[in-house]
């Protein structure tokens, strides 16, 4: 593919995961190496908890510090290795005071930790009949926005549960973000509702990119993710998009749509910028 200023090719990696941290992590390293062989992305994202199996009972066990664990060391070395930018889905972080986040991390080209994200709004649902689980049992949550650039394009950074509050999404857009990308584990009661639908509707809401990235789908698992990886275009159009399993989305990004789609139906250009609150930045 061509390099231009506007164009980024990224890929999403569906994949499997075990109770075997290490053999989750040695499978992401090898399915990146493939798919920077066989198909030069410039960015490669992971799914939430893309290290270990995602459940209440299994973040402690799994937690790792951040930059110093196993999974990050990997993570960064393959950046190096390959030239690109991997988001590196969400891992159990071992944070202050004996806190565990569910945290995304983001490396670049030269194996730079150059964001890191704590997921902000846990997934605490109950519906009768569906599905029952509270992140807040063990996780703790984090209070940052994330803004990172790849290659001059701010992308906004948030985890799973985060892509349901529209409000989040629109402070990122408002602060220059172009594209928003979710590691998230959708599972089979919300997935078939609200997995597609919340991605064309912040797509649509904030005129940008949007990227989801689930584990692919274990009916053996106790949490039984959706998966449907997908990448959506600021109109709202759904660019392309995994089934259920193990499966690899490559997508072409032309950012200058991101401003077509602005200027052609221009929704924020007499917003009311004091009806908004800026929060602070997360950088590392």
């Amino acid at each position: 593919m061509s390099k231009s200023s506007n164009m980024l090719r990224l890929a999403l990696l569906q994949l499997k995961v075990s109770k075997d941290k290490v053999a989750n992590v040695q499978n992401a390293l090898k399915k990146i190496t493939q798919v920077v062989n066989e198909s030069k992305p410039r960015i490669v994202a992971l799914s939430e908890c893309f290290n270990c199996p995602y459940g209440t009972n299994y973040f402690r066990e799994y937690s790792e510090t951040i930059p110093d664990g196993y999974t990050c060391k990997a993570l960064s070395e393959s950046a190096k290795q390959h030239g690109i930018y991997i988001i590196g889905g969400t891992i159990p972080e071992m944070g202050e005071n004996d806190a565990i986040y569910n945290t995304c991390t983001i490396w670049d080209p030269k194996g730079n930790l150059i964001g890191k994200h704590r997921k902000v709004h846990l997934f605490d649902i109950d519906i009768p009949g569906g599905i029952r689980f509270k992140e807040s049992e063990t996780l703790s949550a984090g209070n940052k926005f994330t803004i990172v650039e790849f290659d001059g394009h701010k992308v906004g950074i948030g985890i799973c549960y985060d892509i349901r509050f529209e409000e989040m999404a629109r402070i990122y857009r408002n602060n220059g973000c172009e594209m928003l990308i979710y590691p998230a584990a959708f599972n089979m009661t919300t997935g078939p509702m609200h997995w597609e639908l919340l991605q064309r509707s912040r797509a649509n809401d904030n005129q940008l990119y949007v990227a989801s990235i689930s584990p692919s789908r274990d009916e053996t698992a106790g949490y039984v993710a959706y998966g449907h990886s997908m990448v959506v275009d600021p109109w709202a159009k759904i660019l392309a998009s995994a089934k259920e399993k193990e499966e690899v989305v490559i997508a072409d990004l032309d950012f200058s749509i991101v401003e077509k789609v602005r200027q052609q139906i221009p929704i924020s250009t007499q917003r009311r910028t004091d009806l908004y609150t800026t929060t602070e930045t997360n950088k590392v």
